[in-house]
Formats: structure tokens, C-alpha cells, sequence
């Protein structure tokens, strides 16, 4: 009989407990019934999703690395999704409790009021209603906190929020898979992720990575936005492309769509500064006219899931 002697870190709540086990390795089975044990006690140590009351359908805007446009793709896709649907309530919540850019994209500075039960209304502008940990802490004061701070704030965005009643809300994730990507999809029902890249490499490789995350955890991937794709020659209109046609492989891997390809465009960047979503800023122009396609296709996503 061989033995195995393994150090093996149980997790209830964030809470490591480590046991010492000797495992006798007797058969193929054995390792088996082993597996699914383990399996069963990382289950019960998971905190039970809870839908955010009124609110229908969350959709994460998720990418594995910073500076690909994530935030701006947030903001855009929640704009163009209020704008297609006049009559439907549009919320976006400013998860990257560091890093918040809803307050300057969206052109919003106030404090959220509260309600009689202590609850935060969250802000407004262009119909989609908004909250971001930039709301609650100055302006220019940095958030120098701890896991278990960051981890409270975020609890009070998702639950201490009186949305009313919301069709869509967007979550602008913070980039990577750290701690409050996965609060937010072990605490709340995810109806799909929109993954947002641009096509180097790098960025590829840990967007492979961050879908392999929401596959583990049984979250929908709605598809792939693409970002810098190409420059637009001023002189001829031909698209020049940058970093090359990565994407379409990735999404192929994946089984999913390349929802929209978008350029490396001045407007974008001077639409967000100004805090003006050029989705309905532009609302004829070829940008705007690609958020809201993705936005299309969203939309039937979320009815044909």
C-alpha cells in the first residue's frame, strides 16, 4: 500500500484551515470518492448567490488586464442598452473599488441620498442610473484599504443600493480575477459576461485565462468585445490594422462571438474625458452604431438563454 501525504487548504468564507491527511492510494476509485469529497466541502464553503431585489439581468464587463478599454465599454454598452430600450430600467455599478471611472465617464460628482431605510439612491445621467465607490470618497483621495474593507464596500455597492426596478445592470469589474471579481459571481446570479480585450498577445493570453474562470463557475460568456482593432487612414479610409487577428482564434477556442471590433479612435477617448458616452453622443456615427449591435446582441442573448 502506498501512501500519499498531502497538505490540502479547506476555504469556508475566506477562512484557511489546514489539515494534514494521509491518503491511502489504493485504487483509481479510491481517488475518485476522494475528488468528489473534496468537491462537496468547496461547495458548502461557497456563499449562496442572492438576486439584488428588482433587478432582472446582471452582465459582468470583464478583461484580464487594465488599459483595454474595459470601463469605456461598460459605460458605452450601458448607455446604448438604455437607449434602445427607453421604457427599460438601465443601472451600471462601478465595481473597481480602486480604480472607479463611472463618477468622470458618466459626468457625475454628487453624493448618493439616502432613502428612509438607509439605502443609497444612486445618481443619474443619460437614463441609466449609477454607483460607484467614486461617489462616496473625495475625489482625489486614493483607497488604500485592506482585503476584508474592500470586500465590505463592495458588499455595500451590491446590496445597500436602492435600485428600483432595473431590466439591465452592467457591473464594470475591476481587470484580473481577484477577490472582488469572485465575491461577485459567488454572491450574485450572473446572467452573462461580455469580455473586453484588444488583440496583442498579452491581453489575449489573460482573457483566455478569465473565461477559464467564469467556465469553472458556470457564468454564460455572451461574447468578446474587441478593442484597438485597427486605425482608420485618414487619407484612403483603409483600415490598418495593429496587433493582429488574435481574437477571432481566442473566440473560436471559446465557442463564442466576437460581438463588435473597435477602432483606436481620438472620439472615443475625448467623448470619455468629457464625460459623454459616445454611444449617444455620436448617435448616427459608425462608433455608436457598433454599442448599439452589441447591445442588440445582448439583448438577444439574455432572451434566448
Amino acid at each position: 500500500m502506498i501512501l500519499k501525504i498531502g497538505l490540502q487548504k479547506l476555504f469556508y468564507y475566506n477562512k484557511p484551515v489546514v489539515q494534514l491527511q494521509q491518503i491511502a492510494l489504493l485504487s483509481s476509485k479510491k481517488n475518485v470518492d476522494i475528488k468528489q469529497k473534496r468537491e462537496q466541502i468547496m461547495s458548502r464553503g461557497l456563499p449562496k448567490q442572492k438576486p439584488i431585489p428588482g433587478v432582472k439581468d446582471i452582465i459582468l464587463i470583464s478583461s484580464g488586464k487594465g488599459g483595454v478599454g474595459k470601463s469605456t465599454t461598460s459605460v458605452n454598452l450601458a448607455a446604448a442598452l438604455k437607449d434602445l430600450n427607453p421604457n427599460k430600467g438601465v443601472g451600471l455599478l462601478d465595481a473597481d473599488v480602486f480604480g472607479p471611472s463611472v463618477p468622470l465617464m458618466m459626468n457625475l460628482d454628487d453624493e448618493p441620498l439616502l432613502t428612509k431605510d438607509n439605502l443609497m439612491e444612486p445618481l443619474v445621467n443619460y437614463g441609466v442610473k449609477c454607483m460607484s465607490m467614486g461617489f462616496l470618497v473625495e475625489k482625489d483621495a486614493p483607497v488604500i484599504w485592506r482585503g476584508l474593507m474592500v470586500m465590505q464596500a463592495l458588499e455595500k455597492l451590491m446590496r445597500q443600493v436602492y435600485w428600483g426596478e432595473l431590466d439591465y445592470l452592467v457591473v464594470d469589474t475591476p481587470p484580473g480575477t481577484g477577490d472582488t471579481l469572485l465575491s461577485l459571481v459567488q454572491n450574485l446570479p450572473i446572467s452573462g459576461v461580455v469580455l473586453v480585450t484588444t488583440p496583442q498577445s498579452a491581453a489575449l493570453e489573460v482573457t483566455r485565462r478569465g473565461a477559464g474562470l467564469f467556465r469553472k463557475l458556470n457564468v454564460p460568456i455572451i461574447g468578446i468585445v474587441e478593442n484597438m482593432k485597427y486605425v482608420k487612414c485618414t487619407s484612403c479610409s483603409n483600415h490598418i490594422n495593429i496587433f493582429g487577428e488574435g481574437t477571432s482564434k481566442l473566440a473560436n477556442d471559446l465557442k463564442c462571438n466576437v460581438l463588435a471590433s473597435f477602432p483606436l479612435d481620438p472620439g472615443i477617448s475625448t467623448s470619455t474625458d468629457e464625460g459623454i458616452p459616445i454611444a449617444i453622443r455620436q448617435n448616427t456615427g459608425d462608433i455608436s452604431k457598433l454599442y448599439q449591435t452589441v447591445a442588440d446582441k445582448i439583448e438577444n442573448f439574455l432572451k434566448n438563454k
